[in-house]
């Protein structure tokens, strides 16, 4: 395969994930922003969305406050983001257009429909119920997409460089936003534990569509190092570290086998995997949650950065 149709089919499953990980930080923001103030405790829940994102330095040089309108309009709409949803959404059909060929007709009509139908959408000023619908849309369009991947696609390199870049992104987004609730949300005020603090596990789960495995797994009330053990290391969540990484050693194993050769980017995952697999929840509390976060992120970067040197560049 030329490496810019691997490429193409890298991104484009990358922004797709994206997008819906957006509509996610999104929805979740609202539902943390609408809780009484009686729950008590100062919170900067729009600002964590932005931080969340990744997208904090350039959303403040544009913007003096985060707030629903500013922080709607920038991670939905807005043309200076490039992350937003509509650019996401754009890139992904400009990146599907190259290699339409590669693509399945379910596949193409995801990517193209969505795009067509979010034009309509992106002059308009979204809020409450409309807001709503809009991010319950927005997931609906990558499910589908993701869908069609699983259901139609052969299981070639195109399969593979397509997995690989929502895995990796997956991990990045699942990552984040464990550490924001962790880092940038925790009350303030002798809140923890409290009603304020639970909402807030409680929308990190549903964020992640998590609060039924939650309760599935560990059939107890929300306890911090128990949501941490599940969106970090247990394999039967889908959207976990380990779990995306058993994964994107599958599909780099399975690249190995059609191109004949292994490279760095096979020993990072499998490295970051074992690394998974031996973690124990509690020294990960212990040595710093944010601190271990961090690491992965940096470590998940890296490889995003030898699977490009070595099957895209």
């Amino acid at each position: 395969m030329l490496s810019r149709t691997a490429d193409n089919l890298f991104w484009l499953s990358r922004y797709v994930e994206r997008a819906e990980a957006l509509a996610r930080i999104l929805e979740a923001t609202q539902r943390l922003a609408s809780l009484p103030a009686a729950y008590g405790g100062k919170t900067n829940e729009w600002e964590s969305a932005v931080q969340t994102a990744g997208v904090a330095e350039a959303f403040f040089d544009k913007h003096e406050e985060a707030n629903h309108e500013t922080v709607v309009a920038y991670l939905a709409f807005d043309r200076d983001n490039p992350s937003s949803i509509l650019n996401c959404f754009e890139t992904a059909r400009h990146n599907a257009r190259s290699v339409r060929t590669a693509l399945t007709m379910e596949m193409w009509d995801a990517i193209n429909g969505a795009w067509i139908e979010l034009r309509r959408t992106a002059d308009r000023k979204l809020e409450g119920e409309e807001l709503t619908r809009f991010l319950s849309w927005v997931k609906e369009i990558s499910l589908r997409f993701d869908g069609s991947a699983s259901r139609t696609m052969l299981r070639n390199d195109i399969y593979d460089f397509s997995r690989l870049g929502m895995l990796l992104e997956r991990a990045d987004n699942t990552a984040r936003i464990l550490d924001v609730k962790y880092h940038l949300l925790l009350p303030e005020e002798g809140g923890v534990g409290g009603g304020l603090d639970y909402y807030q596990w409680s929308a990190i789960l549903r964020a992640v569509s998590a609060m039924t495995s939650y309760h599935w797994v560990y059939r107890e009330s929300l306890k911090p190092w128990l949501i941490a053990d599940l969106l970090i290391l247990n394999d039967q969540m889908p959207r976990s570290l380990a779990a995306c990484y058993g994964e994107l050693v599958r599909h780099l194993d399975a690249l190995a086998r059609s191109y004949g050769r292994q490279g760095q980017a096979q020993r990072m995952a499998r490295a970051s995997r074992v690394r998974l697999e031996n973690a124990d929840i509690r020294e990960i509390f212990q040595t710093g949650l944010h601190e271990f976060i961090t690491g992965f992120l940096s470590d998940n970067n890296r490889l995003g950065l030898a699977i490009h040197e070595q099957y895209l560049a």
